[in-house]
């Protein structure tokens, strides 16, 4: 059996290469995934019998909260490896997954502002899960500042690494939030340990959108970590080989 020596891709050279194929297909499957689960949620679903249409919010609120957190663990993990082991890729990709996390997360709190207003009577609570997520977006915004105020990249490195990994305390106080405290958010539709409490046509759409989250932060992350990879590495010969004839040093 043939054996895939991932440790082979760790080189961002190679990286930029595998990268460049992905973008593509992460980018098609985005697109089919996102118009059949908008389908599925907007047209197949049914109107649900106390919140009436506004709940079709969920489609999009839901998978986006969840990948705010998700993207946030692994720019978190990224960053501990390239802190740990001085991994350069490592650094670069939690670079690029951050301004993913940050719309994730930004999503989240938007769609869930329309949401609050005709189910909560009003935009915004300084419930507990509201106010962790809202901290998710600050912890962002401070990595991709943080990085952006220090010249030398290595550095840039080691400093956001350290906000990264100290952050990733908050992402269990959101998800565990509503378990912990009493909120006015509603529990956990979807949870591994229990049946879920919705129709299964409504559960079905919002994996599917889950799913299409997945696949855009795969090509968007991937083509945004070429970028980096191009910008960072540009006194290698290989990036010079990739400009085209005529292009400026």
């Amino acid at each position: 059996m043939t054996r895939i020596n991932w440790f082979y891709y760790a080189a961002p050279a190679r990286f930029y290469g595998l990268a460049g194929k992905l973008v593509p297909w992460c980018a098609a499957a985005a697109v089919v995934l996102g118009l059949w689960g908008l389908w599925i949620g907007l047209v197949v679903a049914p109107t649900d019998f106390q919140q009436r249409d506004s709940y079709r919010i969920i489609f999009i609120h839901v998978p986006a909260s969840w990948m705010s957190m998700v993207l946030y663990v692994a720019m978190a993990f990224w960053s501990a490896i390239g802190l740990i082991f001085n991994a350069r890729l490592a650094a670069m990709l939690a670079q690029a997954i951050a301004p993913t996390g940050a719309l994730m997360t930004f999503l989240s709190l938007w769609t869930g502002a329309l949401w609050g207003k005709p189910t909560w009577g009003t935009w915004w609570v300084w419930d507990a899960r509201l106010t962790s997520e809202l901290l998710l977006l600050f912890l962002y915004i401070g990595y991709m500042s943080l990085r952006a105020a220090i010249d030398d990249e290595r550095r840039a490195d080691r400093a956001s690494a350290v906000l990264a990994i100290v952050g990733v305390v908050n992402v269990p106080i959101i998800y565990f939030s509503v378990q912990w405290w009493n909120t006015l958010h509603q529990g956990a539709s979807v949870s591994v340990s229990k049946a879920p409490t919705m129709a299964a046509i409504m559960l079905q759409g919002m994996l599917v959108m889950a799913l299409a989250m997945w696949a855009y932060a795969f090509a968007v992350v991937f083509a945004r970590v070429r970028l980096i990879i191009r910008e960072r590495e540009q006194g290698a010969a290989w990036v010079r080989e990739l400009r085209p004839a005529g292009a400026l040093p």
